[in-house]
Parts: structure tokens; sequence; C-alpha cells
């Protein structure tokens, strides 16, 4: 049985995604904690109305710089580590980790990000392929690297991009696709059916890692 460990910064709609999966698919895994950098994100009471434990490691308490960064990283690895995480999972955690934090759940962390990776890293995703005139749009989920959204890929979901798309209508079809991607991947990685070979990741059984 593994223990998963996911963090949040708001209402962690993916979050919920695979908290319902992981019960209703009897998974070999239990949700040990949903921990948030907000103490006001709303993922949290889905989580402790779920009976998971959660945990707040409030950013602001820390200040600004990179020491403040590092110090943030510090208390939030400990607090991680007190639930003994097998996996770790981002699910809408807006904060960027520093190479110490990465390196320690090397392997064992992932993350989804609302585009096409390599392309679009960072923010304002969807926007960004409406104006540079994509056909097709989409999310990834990768292992964790100290590198910003990069990292060896697990799955990627893809969605046409429609004319007269805005922002928020291609940001609605992807998170859609979003809800299904990611509970999978985080199941073939509980169920050891995904295999690290450089910068590429596989599923051992062949099972697609592309969703439409």
């Amino acid at each position: 049985m593994k223990n998963i460990v996911i963090l949040i910064s708001g209402r962690g709609s993916n979050m919920e995604a695979i908290v319902k999966a992981c019960a209703g698919e009897g998974w070999p895994a239990r949700i040990a904690a949903v921990i948030s950098n907000r103490p006001d994100a709303g993922g949290l009471a889905f989580a402790q109305a779920h009976g998971i434990d959660t945990a707040v490691v409030d950013h602001k308490a820390f200040g600004k710089g990179d020491a403040a960064r590092a110090a943030f990283d510090a208390e939030l690895q400990r607090v991680i580590d007190g639930f003994s995480p097998d996996l770790v999972v981002l699910a809408g955690f807006m904060r960027i980790l520093t190479p110490g934090f990465t390196g320690h759940y090397a392997g064992r962390m992932l993350n989804i990000h609302p585009s096409l990776l390599p392309a679009f890293p960072g923010l304002h995703t969807h926007q960004r392929a409406i104006e540079s005139g994509c056909r097709a749009a989409g999310a990834t989920v990768h292992f964790v690297t100290a590198e910003l959204d990069h990292g060896p890929i697990v799955a990627q979901a893809v969605v046409p991009v429609l004319d007269g798309d805005d922002e928020s209508a291609l940001a609605g079809r992807v998170l859609k696709l979003e809800h299904r991607m990611y509970p999978s991947a985080v199941r073939w990685f509980v169920e050891d059916r995904l295999v690290i070979e450089g910068t590429r990741v596989l599923h051992r059984a062949g099972e697609t890692q592309l969703f439409v």
C-alpha cells in the first residue's frame, strides 16, 4: 500500500479527481495527506470531508528572497516526510521549488502542466497557445526536475483549438481531460507500471499515454 501526498494551492480539482479515483478504483494506495501553501485553499475542506489528513505550510510566513524560499521548502519537506510518502503529487501547487527539494523527491514527484510540454512552460498557457495560432493544445503529466515545467513526460492530453476560443473555453476543455489523465498517471505509478528510460517514460504494458 503506497502513500500519496498531494500538494495544492487552491480548489484542487485534480486532487479531487485523484481522491475519487483512488477510492473508486481500489488502488493499492491511500491519500495520506493533502498539503497547501495557502490556508484558505478550497481543496482543504474537500480533503477533510473525505477523512484525509491536511496541513498548511504558509509560504507568506517565510518572507521573500532565496533564503526564505529555501526555508519554506525545508519546512514543507519536513511536513511531507511526516506522512512517509511514496509519491508526491503537485495538483495546482503554485510554487517554484528549489533544486534541493526536487532532488529529494526525484523519481517520485509528479506534476501536471496545462500545455503540451515542452511548449509554453510557465503561466498563461492557454492564451499563449491561442495567440500563437496553435491548432491543438492540452496538458502534460511529468516527473518533476529542478528545471521548471520540465522532466520526463508520463502522459499528454490533446484537444483542438477551435475558432473563436478564448482562454476560458480552451482551459475548460483541457481541464476535463486533465481529470481523466492525472488519476491514470498516478495509478500507473502506484501500480509500478512506469519505467523511465533516459528522458522517456514508458508504460510496461504498452497502455496509451495519450489522451484525446
